[in-house]
């Protein structure tokens, strides 16, 4: 009996240590069930309320916030001026896609928060999401500033108003965009010690790094250059859909797939992530291809009609309106697709991907 008795205690010892190790383990070890699978049923009879445009009313206040105060640490007498520039255009609306695909991803693994929750539950529940959501703000803004210089799209208009280069000049447009990019990884680390497991912190800034180079929007951004002009019958789609995944879905896919790492998914969860990622990525582009198409300057904010005007190589030009049309829908449905229980807000967004008027 003693014997037994001491084999028992021995037993439950293991195990207490053992729930004791996995506790502290990093989460690399950790395989974790995103929250759908574990909870399918809880969430399901939640999410099948959800309300997209409910949950940008919570949200987008906070997104804002977070904007409002991200670079204040910078500004100094001496910044002044660019730390204006900066904020001119960080803080010129828009939809932002991006910081909210990240936080439906992240809800999509963790769970979402109640809908009574308060402002400051919101902010706790969201705070190292939306940490990435402003760094990868940051970074589209400064792909904006740099894409409406002459040398690039050369526009005058953005967001409503005019660009950025038109108020403060080229050289500090230049150096606003230059100081956003490098801002976006200096928030994200500055923010997330402490708070965001360290190889999961690395893991997201080694993604956030690629997502702006060569295979990025960098890289997508210049062979769009130069397709600029290029007869019909020397771009393929195959061409078009390189250039955009890089250059408009490297953003998404960070935002979603960063979403999902903060979140605690697993390697294989954000690898399905990244394939609705990429079909979102390029349905916001093909929408965007047919609103310049199909839309005034005053609803789109900038200058319509500017594709054709420039010869640029357009999903409307390749496939025509119709075609442009199905090809985002089909985009859509597919993204979805990839989608398992839990997932009616990442629906619902590339439902607004596709039906968006700007």
């Amino acid at each position: 009996k003693s014997i037994l008795e001491t084999m028992i205690n021995f037993v439950v010892v293991l195990v207490l240590c053992l729930e004791l190790a996995n506790s502290f383990a990093p989460h690399s070890f950790i395989v974790r069930k995103p929250v759908y699978q574990l909870y399918a049923t809880t969430l399901s009879s939640t999410q099948a309320e959800f309300s997209l445009k409910g949950y940008l009313s919570r949200l987008t206040p906070l997104i804002e916030d977070r904007l409002k105060e991200c670079l204040s640490h910078q500004d100094t007498p001496e910044t002044t001026k660019i730390t204006e520039a900066m904020y001119y255009s960080l803080l010129a609306g828009g939809k932002r896609v991006r910081p909210v695909a990240a936080c439906l991803a992240y809800d999509y693994i963790k769970g979402s928060p109640p809908v009574d929750a308060s402002v400051e539950q919101l902010k706790e529940h969201y705070r190292d999401v939306l940490s990435l959501g402003v760094s990868i703000e940051m970074i589209h803004t400064m792909s904006l500033i740099h894409d409406d210089l002459p040398a690039m799209d050369d526009d005058d208009y953005r967001r409503g108003r005019l660009t950025c280069h038109k108020v403060y000049g080229e050289d500090v447009a230049i150096l606003a965009g230059d100081s956003l990019l490098s801002s976006s990884f200096e928030y994200l680390v500055r923010e997330g010690k402490g708070t965001v497991e360290p190889l999961r912190l690395l893991e997201v800034l080694e993604r956030l790094s690629a997502s702006v180079g060569n295979l990025g929007l960098a890289g997508g951004q210049v062979m769009d250059l130069e397709c600029e002009g290029k007869p019909s019958k020397e771009v393929t789609l195959d061409d078009l859909r390189w250039i955009h995944k890089h250059k408009t879905g490297a953003l998404l896919n960070i935002a979603v797939a960063g979403g999902a790492i903060l979140g605690g998914a697993d390697s294989s969860t954000v690898a399905d992530l990244e394939v609705y990622a990429d079909k979102i990525g390029l349905a916001f582009q093909v929408a965007d291809d047919i609103l310049d198409c199909t839309a005034t300057s005053e609803e789109l904010g900038k200058t319509a009609g500017k594709d054709e005007a420039v010869d640029k190589a357009t999903y409307v030009r390749l496939m025509g309106l119709d075609g442009a049309r199905d090809e985002a829908r089909r985009l859509r449905d597919e993204a979805i697709e990839t989608l398992g229980e839990g997932g009616e807000g990442l629906s619902a967004l590339a439902d607004f991907i596709v039906s968006r008027g700007n």
